[in-house]
């Protein structure tokens, strides 16, 4: 993690694939989405899906879990370096999370965030928020999902005055 002073507006930062296998998307829908074109390949070739389904929770894990991961690597690598290690706060929320295409059983999509903004925060003196666009897209290039994610950020500590 940086400081919210380090994020550039347009960075975009590429968090990794992921490949749904048919298993991973019975085992993740029976326990949190059980609807049968996530759970049933019948069921999901009669479906508009046309296949298996992952759920679309499951494409957002997939995500939150790649976040996590450059995250706690990022950290890691401050800490290896003897830079200050920067862990943000939690997510007040996210907005506009779409599901553009279906992610069928062996596809593999590919991660990305990209800054759209920062903004001091006012109420919470050396915090700020970062806005982010996320999304995925399929082998074709296609985006397949994406939202707008709001992630509390520290500032860049001030050296005090003498």
């Amino acid at each position: 993690m940086m400081y919210l002073e380090d994020y550039r507006a347009g960075a975009t930062l590429d968090l990794g694939r992921h490949t749904f296998s048919a298993e991973e998307i019975v085992d993740f829908a029976r326990q949190f989405d059980p609807q049968p074109f996530h759970i049933d390949e019948e069921a999901g070739r009669a479906s508009l899906f046309g296949g298996l389904a992952a759920s679309g929770w499951h494409v957002a894990c997939a995500w939150m879990r790649l976040w996590i991961d450059h995250q706690n690597a990022e950290m890691a690598a401050a800490d290896a370096r003897g830079d200050d290690v920067v862990v943000s706060g939690p997510s007040p929320g996210f907005e506009d999370m779409r599901w553009s295409k279906p992610v069928l059983a062996g596809h593999t999509l590919s991660y990305r965030s990209t800054v759209i903004a920062t903004r001091p925060s006012g109420s919470r003196p050396g915090w700020g928020t970062l806005v982010s666009r996320n999304s995925a897209t399929d082998e074709a290039g296609d985006e397949v999902f994406s939202f707008v994610v709001n992630v509390f950020v520290p500032r860049r500590p001030r050296a005090p005055k003498a």
